[in-house]
């Protein structure tokens, strides 16, 4: 028995081995058990749901939906050209959509595969472009991260246990779509999965690093989260802040962050 528990651990220990991929600008290496694809696929679908929900009330033709859209195409092209650069665009086949929603929720979010919400409640903080920026790369960071993918692929792991085999059976398309469903509430309201305080600080990371490659002043961004400290200070904490670092924590951070950033910035 003990054999048999030995070599278990061993062959899942190469599987997980063999099953990591590489986070961009970061290099961090992470867990890779489902397929980004199957994930981006139904992602669309949630999103499309989202946006086609009688619930949901999508903006169009104001200054500020003009502008989400600006600003994210702006910083998924600088994106789309690092990646280029890097040789690693072919792994990144997203179908960027960006949309403004009415709600007071402060909040914002980006999909997998580039399928991108701000909510309007969330604008008063952002107060200029550049705040706007700083919410926007940070969300597309959490796509290009594959956070949603390395939180499922976690989950998926723990799901399947020590049955190595398990990781390689027909059951997993199944699965998959399951952890998918539950994450995004595919057939419902959206219900968007909870990153861990590390995919959340490097998001912040990598977002510093978006904005600033998209020709926004990456020093923008501590007047941002300092505003959304103080409305955490006012008020109960904003969903886009419920996972996230302490603000001193994070602004701290973020201040070290930026001369690393302002070398794309000055690019």
């Amino acid at each position: 028995m003990k054999k048999i528990f030995r070599y278990t651990s061993i062959a899942l220990l190469g599987a997980v081995l063999a099953s990591c991929s590489t986070v961009p600008v970061s290099g961090r290496r992470q867990l890779s058990l489902v397929s980004d694809d199957q994930i981006q696929e139904q992602a669309a679908v949630a999103y499309k749901e989202f946006l086609t929900d009688s619930k949901t009330k999508v903006i169009t033709g104001t200054s500020n939906a003009a502008l989400v859209k600006n600003v994210g195409n702006k910083i998924a092209a600088a994106v789309n050209r690092y990646l280029a650069a890097e040789g690693i665009a072919q792994q990144f086949n997203f179908n960027w959509e960006f949309n403004l929603v009415e709600s007071s929720d402060v909040n914002a979010w980006c999909m997998p595969g580039g399928k991108v919400a701000v909510y309007t409640g969330i604008l008063p903080f952002t107060a200029n472009e550049a705040g706007l920026a700083t919410v926007m790369g940070h969300e597309i960071a959490h796509a290009i991260a594959r956070h949603s993918m390395e939180q499922m692929s976690n989950q998926y792991a723990v799901q399947v246990g020590a049955q190595v085999l398990g990781v390689a059976t027909s059951g997993k398309s199944s699965l998959l779509q399951g952890l998918v469903n539950n994450a995004y509430g595919i057939g419902g309201q959206l219900a968007l999965l909870k990153y861990s305080r590390s995919n959340e600080s490097e998001a912040d990371q990598l977002g510093l690093v978006f904005m600033a490659m998209a020709g926004y002043n990456p020093e923008s961004a501590v007047s941002f989260w300092e505003r959304m400290a103080s409305a955490k200070a006012a008020s109960s904490t904003p969903e886009f802040l419920s996972t996230h670092p302490s603000d001193a924590r994070r602004i701290n951070d973020i201040q070290k962050l930026i001369p690393k950033a302002m070398e794309y910035y000055k690019k």
